[in-house]
């Protein structure tokens, strides 16, 4: 099969991703699956490089002083606009560029196979009767799921304490030992840990049951008004050029309508949500004024 004419006039052989994720991160995970289909489409090879540090402050770096020529980007979720925010760092999004959206990523609430909870109900139950024996598990301080904590506080009157991790993979080690009772994440950090019966789902903070767990309550159902969804995109160096947005923009259009890669994403509850870069940049800015308020009016940062 021919290559799209956008592929077939890439102007590099290999392109790097990379992301704050460890590796097996939701990031992580997303951007290794995406790149085994993406490369037919773009016409280059890909490499998925770990930069961590800084809840993405030293990622945010790396892509701020890497040169504007289509040969970097970046793996882009709330993080990177959260630690923007709250801890200042040397380089925010302000100085990366959004190139599109791929996914919306449902959150989900899971526990160890052996945990006592079946629902955040039961979970709400037994912390506000002792809330230092239900420990909750999150990702980085500026990641999406430790807001979200934030919120389920407010709106329960729960008061447990909340334990922060380096990225996905070290929160799923400590709900599995039991250093925590359960966790915020994404499927896809979880697949395999729950195709081996090792973890559950207790909970989906999604508008509607998820296809593929319809027995998995929304939070919604259990009267806690929490509807979250958790971007994927793609960002690059500030000033990349009009055609490099364009082979982008093309391939990603065609990688997501591949059956094989469609197929991934389905069983991992990912929402197709393309945009193309000037919609992502307004998205961006809106996403992170709305971040601001949250943050204010929460009492993290001052107004």
């Amino acid at each position: 099969m021919a290559l799209p004419a956008a592929a077939q006039e890439y102007p590099h052989d290999t392109v790097t991703l990379v992301t704050h994720s460890r590796s097996g991160g939701g990031t992580d995970v997303f951007l290794r699956e995406m790149t085994k289909y993406l490369g037919k489409y773009l016409g280059a090879d890909f490499v998925v490089e770990n930069v961590r540090g800084g809840s993405g402050a030293k990622a945010m770096a790396k892509l701020a002083n890497s040169p504007s020529d289509g040969s970097i980007f970046y793996g882009t979720t709330p993080t990177f606009i959260n630690t923007s925010l709250l801890s200042k760092p040397e380089y925010t999004y302000k100085d990366l560029t959004g190139v599109s959206n791929v996914f919306l990523d449902p959150q989900v609430v899971y526990v160890a196979a052996d945990s006592p909870f079946n629902n955040l109900t039961e979970v709400v139950e037994a912390a506000k009767a002792s809330p230092f024996d239900v420990v909750f598990g999150v990702t980085t301080p500026g990641s999406l799921d430790r807001q979200v904590m934030e919120k389920f506080k407010a709106l329960t009157g729960v008061t447990s304490p909340v334990v922060t991790h380096d990225g996905g993979g070290e929160l799923l080690i400590s709900v599995l030992n039991g250093t925590v009772a359960l966790g915020i994440g994404e499927i896809q950090e979880l697949d395999a840990q729950l195709r081996a019966g090792e973890v559950r789902l207790i909970t989906t903070y999604t508008q509607d049951r998820l296809d593929g767990f319809p027995d998995v309550p929304t939070a919604m159902e259990q009267g806690i008004d929490l509807v979250v969804n958790k971007f994927r995109g793609i960002a690059g160096p500030a000033g990349l050029p009009d055609d490099i947005f364009n082979k982008w923009e093309a391939a990603l259009t065609a990688v997501l309508q591949d059956e094989e890669f469609q197929e991934w994403y389905s069983a991992q509850s990912l929402v197709p949500a393309f945009m193309q870069h000037e919609e992502y940049n307004a998205f961006l800015e809106q996403f992170a004024e709305d971040q601001r308020e949250f943050f204010v009016t929460y009492g993290i940062v001052d107004g």
